[in-house]
């Protein structure tokens, strides 16, 4: 058996809370119907997921991680630092346990908004955006411009299903085997998880999840049935140039919305 924590606790909003929506042409626009990315390894981590309910901090790290890899390069960081910035963002207290209770996204990401993300030798600060979780043509937006999608998942028990080895199902969907345990969205939790890459657009086309160190084959049906909620979360210091990546007008739009956030929450 694996050990796998989960640790995203129910979709909330916050008064003003940036949204993608500011950025009208990036969302608006068709995304691309096939996003491979098979050639770049985006070194997940584990980064203490599997001791503690930290998701929402090893998704952020690994959001970073994915998108220095589009780049050709790699940023260290360790289960120290995930652990230090989950403490910071959701008042987890490592002597004790009783408060690893996991983390609410937009409280997480407006903590690395104000304060950054902590690593040995910098601080990282995102900006960031909510989205429409039903709206998948915008998730593939920013999943390809933006290097990958934050989700908020609802985890099925059957989702959790092991097999002798300890290997999660090769594909997560919703037809899931009868003997793999409760098929129903949220009866094992939540989860935070990045989603990276897809092969297609259809119902039975596959997406590439990051999550638990690895990577995690699932449909988009498989998606569409569990996400709860999904976030836009750029790292413009480290994201490549290219034709994907948001305009500066985009761009702009984005950074007013986090200041506007950010100033009316001071």
């Amino acid at each position: 058996m694996t050990i796998r924590k989960l640790g995203c606790r129910p979709a909330q909003y916050r008064a003003g809370q940036p949204h993608m929506s500011t950025m009208r042409g990036f969302m608006a626009r068709q995304a691309p119907a096939r996003l491979d990315r098979s050639g770049i390894d985006p070194a997940p981590l584990m980064l203490g997921n599997d001791v503690l309910g930290d998701c929402t901090s090893a998704g952020i790290g690994n959001h970073i991680r994915a998108t220095a890899a589009l780049a050709g390069f790699q940023v260290e960081m360790d289960v120290a630092d995930a652990v230090r910035f989950y403490s910071r963002s959701t008042g987890y207290d490592p002597g004790n346990p009783a408060t690893d209770n996991g983390g609410v996204e937009v409280d997480v990401l407006t903590t690395a908004l104000r304060e950054g993300y902590a690593l040995e030798t910098q601080t990282l600060f995102p900006i960031w955006g909510s989205a429409d979780p039903t709206d998948l043509n915008r998730i593939r937006n920013i999943t390809a411009g933006l290097s990958c999608a934050y989700l908020g998942v609802q985890l099925a028990q059957a989702d959790m299903w092991e097999d002798q080895d300890g290997n999660l199902p090769p594909v997560w969907d919703t037809d899931s085997p009868a003997d793999h345990a409760d098929p129903t969205p949220g009866s094992a939790g939540g989860h935070c998880l990045l989603l990276w890459d897809y092969t297609g657009t259809t119902d039975t086309d596959l997406v590439t999840l990051l999550t638990w160190g690895a990577k995690q084959k699932a449909t988009w049906r498989w998606v569409r049935s569990r996400i709860m909620e999904v976030h836009g979360l750029a790292w413009r210091q480290l994201l490549p140039a290219g034709v994907l990546a948001p305009t500066g007008q985009d761009w702009a739009a984005l950074v007013d919305a986090n200041d506007a956030y950010l100033a009316a929450a001071a």
